[in-house]
């Protein structure tokens, strides 16, 4: 009885030690791939980090947030120069005293400055001129409660020195330009430079009419009813949009 029961221990303890062989294999291969997936993810989470450094690293070197175009107050003049013999104002003259009052009257509604020279050749003239640049700027739709005779001083005993029109009003500039805060040269980023840009911003704030669009919108226009009753009617008639061509055998 004892010699079945030893065999039959024997037997367990090969067939225990059996499968215990048989599982090794497949755990060694378990923790083979869970420590493969890990270092994949540690992997995968480096490349994907917050932010992308190549694409937000463009957005500063913009030229145009370097050099905005802004809407402020500015001092608009415009010269008109007089020789020491005229006694009447020329159609030039008169073309540029016409071009400063429209700007007037589309940027400001302030004073006007009419500005004569003191102490030129030609201050005499210029003070015979003044009551006539006067009376063209009031023909142009400009008050004259809101025209000033005033003077300046001129640089030099032979300067030519012109009769000024100045008034104040909105208009829209941006930087100076020509400024180089560093040396260009010595640049390993592959940006441009400061000054990149200021030159088109500065002649698109020149062409800007009224600058005021730059904060606001204009109001719409009313629709043209007519023009568009006529194409209404136009397109419920017509029973092709298609031209015939006469004489010709293409096809489309």
């Amino acid at each position: 009885m004892s010699g079945a029961r030893s065999a039959a221990m024997e037997e367990n303890r090969d067939q225990a030690m059996t499968h215990i062989n048989s599982t090794t294999p497949r755990l060694g291969l378990s923790k083979a791939l869970l420590a493969a997936a890990g270092f994949s993810a540690v992997i995968l989470s480096g490349c994907a980090g917050p932010h992308d450094q190549l694409t937000t690293g463009g957005i500063p070197d913009d030229y145009r947030a370097r050099h905005p175009i802004i809407v402020t107050e500015a001092e608009q003049t415009v010269d008109i120069p007089v020789a020491s013999t005229d006694r009447r104002l020329t159609s030039a003259q008169r073309d540029l005293i016409r071009g400063f009052a429209a700007n007037y009257m589309a940027r400001a509604s302030g004073p006007v400055y009419v500005l004569s020279p003191q102490g030129s050749p030609n201050s005499a003239a210029a003070y015979q001129l003044r009551n006539q640049v006067r009376a063209e700027l009031a023909r142009r739709g400009i008050a004259s409660s809101k025209i000033v005779n005033t003077s300046y001083a001129a640089v030099g005993p032979g300067d030519a020195a012109p009769i000024r029109l100045s008034f104040t009003g909105t208009t829209a500039i941006t930087t100076q330009c020509g400024q180089w805060p560093k040396d260009i040269s010595n640049d390993f980023t592959n940006q441009n430079y400061y000054n990149f840009g200021c030159a088109s911003q500065n002649n698109l704030a020149a062409q800007i009419a009224n600058p005021e669009d730059l904060v606001a919108p204009r109001g719409m226009t009313p629709i043209d009813a007519q023009r568009r009753n006529n194409a209404i009617q136009e397109y419920r008639t017509t029973t092709s949009t298609i031209e015939e061509v006469a004489g010709s055998d293409s096809s489309f």
